[in-house]
């Protein structure tokens, strides 16, 4: 089977990856970009999706350039603490949780296409503009403006925007918690978001909040913003552990982006044609889950090719879990707890006992999980999608 992929960002690239390893050979990436570069700022990789990397053998590399995080937290606006877990291995999975720059994870996987299916494997400068195609499938694996898409479903329209702005930027700057900690701070509209990547000193964030009028184009990650600004929304935001204005202030630059995503579809699949990553189903950046979503989606598009030489059973798996997580992304996902707590005690409180139980956080985050495809016990149990 001769598979074209459109797009060589993380989904694109760990769909030939996992195609290669499920007995694929004749794989070709076609990349719009006349060079990959590693872009973007931060991410995190969730148990799931650093299992499937882990099973492609990636997991060293992955691990040399990624900070493993110890735990998540969640604080109101004056920094007090709503709720917290151990994640990764400390959480009783049998793979970690990473922290790494969106760019170099991009860099490694395309490396690992360059050795594994030869340079060939990988076009640039080469933009797939619809359906037509030269192999036996076309993967539309070109993002949240995916043409691809567009031509399957050409009413679409522009990507929904929820009236919320991100600025994102990183910032070296001494550790804060457990030096491994992942951080959220809000209100349930205005949030900001700081956990380390690379070597543990450089800090990955994300402040968000409303904006007047109408965003600039939506879904692009890399608008230049202004630091100054970003910093006025948040002068007031010093917590004792952390100084939120002194850390977007700090920053090199920053990043602008309008809070976009994508109406679930009733359907990725036609003829020749399968939709992945945010080609199928882009989400908010709620729960940390858009590139871990689109790492398994690729695990099981090989696995579902390899086994019944079709991708009906990719879409019978993965588009009625991502549709779920779409939907409860839009409902904020297990950052309700922040909303909920600014709700019940917009002015601080001294027990969060008696404003958020801990019986009622302990589902929220738990259901999540559930929702999400990570619920520790299932995710550990769980048959391999790797063809042996």
């Amino acid at each position: 089977m001769r598979i074209t992929i459109a797009g060589g960002g993380i989904g694109g690239l760990a769909t030939a990856l996992s195609l290669h390893a499920a007995g694929f050979d004749e794989v070709v990436i076609h990349e719009a970009a006349r060079e990959i570069r590693p872009l973007g700022v931060g991410i995190n990789l969730l148990p799931h999706a650093v299992r499937e990397l882990t099973e492609l053998g990636l997991v060293d590399r992955l691990a040399g350039i990624a900070v493993p995080t110890a735990e998540l937290a969640y604080f109101n606006r004056y920094g007090q603490a709503i709720w917290s877990e151990p994640r990764g291995l400390g959480a009783g999975y049998r793979w970690p949780q990473y922290s790494v720059h969106r760019g170099r994870l991009q860099l490694l996987l395309l490396d690992a296409v360059r050795e594994r299916l030869g340079a060939q494997a990988v076009r640039t400068g080469s933009r797939i503009t619809g359906l037509r195609h030269d192999g036996d499938l076309l993967v539309g694996a070109d993002g949240i403006h995916s043409a691809v898409r567009a031509a399957l479903h050409p009413d679409e329209g522009a990507p929904p925007w929820n009236g919320l702005v991100l600025w994102r930027g990183t910032t070296y700057a001494k550790p804060f918690l457990t030096g491994r900690s992942m951080i959220m701070a809000g209100d349930g509209s205005q949030k900001f978001v700081a956990y380390p990547i690379g070597d543990g000193r450089l800090i990955n964030w994300i402040a968000e909040r409303p904006l007047d009028g109408e965003p600039p184009e939506r879904g692009d990650w890399n608008r230049p913003a202004d630091l100054a600004t970003v910093v006025a929304h948040f002068a007031d935001w010093r917590f004792d552990w952390l100084d939120v204005p002194g850390i977007i202030a700090d920053a090199e630059a920053a990043f602008e982006y309008p809070m976009v995503d994508r109406d679930p579809l009733p359907s990725w699949t036609s003829d020749d044609v399968v939709l992945l990553g945010d080609a199928a189903h882009a989400m908010y950046p709620v729960g940390s889950n858009g590139a871990s979503q689109a790492i398994i989606d690729a695990r099981v598009l090989a696995h579902s090719l390899a086994t019944t030489g079709s991708a009906a059973a990719y879409e019978e798996l993965r588009r009625p879990a991502t549709t779920a997580l779409q939907l409860a992304n839009r409902r904020q996902g297990p950052e309700i707890v922040m909303k909920l707590a600014h709700e019940r005690a917009p002015g601080g409180f001294d027990d969060i006992e008696a404003v958020v139980p801990l019986t009622e956080r302990t589902e929220i985050s738990a259901s999540y999980k559930r929702t999400a495809g990570f619920d520790p016990a299932l995710l550990n149990e769980r048959a391999s999608w790797s063809i042996r």
